[in-house]
């Protein structure tokens, strides 16, 4: 006989007749039917949440901000073919430990199954698509350096479909920040960078182009602040769990006014896809290095000139100092800021014009973060003494090589060659990007090629060639002659010139 009592009358029975009757309900095959001993009015009573406990909706501030986003597309030419095209890349994060490395992901490079072209194959190109929103109302958009790297075109997509051309204005890799501007005028719908760092654990809204589909809309917190993921000497990210995904780099992050409080640009995940560890640059970053890349096209920072290493308990007890905060100097490199100021070996460098430094990585920010040829004042420790040095700075060796000239594009537009300086000094033009229709592809110039010499004359900036181009046009040639150094050496290169017949 069942341990459980049989009788119509039995709690036990009444409570498990209650339970099926409850799951029919919720199946929908009781409709109305009354469940022991409730109201027909109880039992089809909606489900009401008060205000004070729902949800925060976002709707508001997407509707405000959502038309300024745009989908970035980028024609890549002559990037050569590897078997992880198709998957997330993790150029730019080479600092990250080992361990580490294989779980962070740039995103925003190409799109599933895509592959690039062989090395060397002429005109060869592949898709990119990324991120990036106004910042002005003619036509300045904002993206990752990474997005836009060696690009031979650019177009970016409005939120109501429009396709419309673009030009690189400059690029800053050390943060991964690029500026863009429309080749159309007209006004555009723009949003504000945020003045003000948002809290850890404030909302805050993501909108880009993951995969593809463009305006995506997601949300989440901030999760922390001043993240240092390896990947690069000014890292000082926001991280966020709104969910990002490949495509979303360059996008913006907003907090609930509708301000940008970051720029989306890596991820943190075992599988390529979101779990809920994004990383974005802070807008204090964003504005410092946008308006500098607006004025100049390029980014140039302060070199105080020391090798500086973390400060750790044991080395300040070492040196007798009550705290471990500071960046201690390994060494003060000869004919520097630095050695120039007396600075030496030992030195515990803790405020940089009166704003205190707490670690070497900060110092690193603060130094960065000023002009070349301004005068700081640099407070440290020597022998448990403070005192305190005004150096000038100089300018970070190799920042010019990542100048984009302002103009480029519309050097030699008819001949498909995006132009700038070249690295270190060095002699003639660099190729920045090839357009892969233009006439030059068709000759074989590749991006990272130099050009020496147009028309028998040496060329040292593109308004040289521009000015060689046009003496051969005005001397009625149908092709300019061109001296080309690349890899394997030096070679000359005829290149068919516009209305050439």
């Amino acid at each position: 006989m069942s341990s459980i009592d049989q009788t119509p009358s039995s709690p036990r029975r009444r409570s498990l007749a209650s339970v099926a009757a409850i799951a029919l309900v919720a199946s929908g095959a009781l409709g109305a039917t009354l469940i022991e001993g409730r109201s027909p009015a109880l039992a089809q009573a909606p489900i009401t949440v008060t205000p004070s406990q729902a949800l925060p909706s976002f709707a508001d501030v997407v509707d405000k901000v959502k038309p300024a986003v745009v989908s970035v597309r980028v024609k890549i030419a002559n990037v050569a073919d590897t078997a992880e095209d198709s998957a997330p890349s993790g150029r730019g994060l080479e600092n990250v430990p080992p361990q580490l490395r294989e779980f962070f992901r740039r995103f925003g490079e190409g799109q599933p199954g895509e592959r690039g072209p062989r090395q060397g194959r002429p005109g060869g190109a592949r898709q990119s698509q990324g991120s990036g929103f106004f910042i002005s109302a003619d036509g300045y958009a904002v993206t990752n350096n990474h997005v836009v790297q060696n690009a031979a075109s650019v177009t970016l997509v409005t939120d109501d479909g429009r396709s419309i051309d673009a030009k690189v204005v400059g690029t800053d890799p050390k943060t991964d920040l690029a500026l863009l501007k429309v080749n159309e005028g007209g006004t555009y719908p723009y949003v504000r960078i945020a003045g003000k760092a948002p809290r850890v654990g404030d909302w805050v809204v993501a909108i880009g182009n993951p995969f593809g589909l463009g305006g995506t809309v997601t949300s989440g917190i901030v999760s922390a602040r001043g993240r240092d993921i390896g990947a690069g000497p000014y890292d000082d990210f926001l991280q966020i769990d709104a969910p990002i995904n490949k495509g979303n780099s360059g996008g913006p992050t907003f907090n609930l006014l509708g301000e940008v409080v970051g720029v989306n640009t890596a991820i943190f995940s075992p599988s390529g896809g979101s779990v809920g560890l994004a990383f974005a640059i802070p807008a204090d970053t964003v504005q410092t290095v946008v308006d500098q890349l607006g004025k100049e096209g390029q980014v140039t920072r302060g070199y105080l000139g020391v090798q500086v290493q973390p400060l750790t308990r044991d080395i300040a007890d070492g040196l007798g100092l009550k705290e471990d905060k500071g960046a201690l100097v390994g060494s003060a490199q000869a004919d520097t800021p630095a050695a120039k100021a007396g600075l030496k070996a030992g030195d515990v460098i803790t405020a940089v014009n009166g704003e205190p430094v707490a670690n070497a990585r900060e110092l690193t920010r603060k130094v960065g973060g000023l002009r070349p040829g301004s005068k700081a004042e640099v407070r440290y420790l020597r022998d448990g003494r403070e005192q305190t040095a005004t150096v000038e700075l100089a300018t970070l060796p190799g920042e010019k090589s990542a100048k984009v000239e302002r103009d480029t594009d519309r050097a030699n537009p008819r001949l498909g060659l995006q132009l700038g300086p070249t690295q270190g000094g060095e002699e003639g033009v660099a190729i920045t990007s090839v357009d892969p229709n233009g006439p030059a592809a068709t000759k074989g110039l590749q991006a990272g090629e130099v050009i020496l010499e147009v028309g028998g004359q040496a060329v040292s900036n593109p308004s040289d060639v521009k000015a060689g181009v046009e003496a051969a046009q005005k001397a009625g040639r149908k092709a300019v002659l061109m001296r080309i150094k690349g890899r394997e050496g030096t070679r000359f290169v005829a290149v068919a010139l516009p209305n050439a017949g």
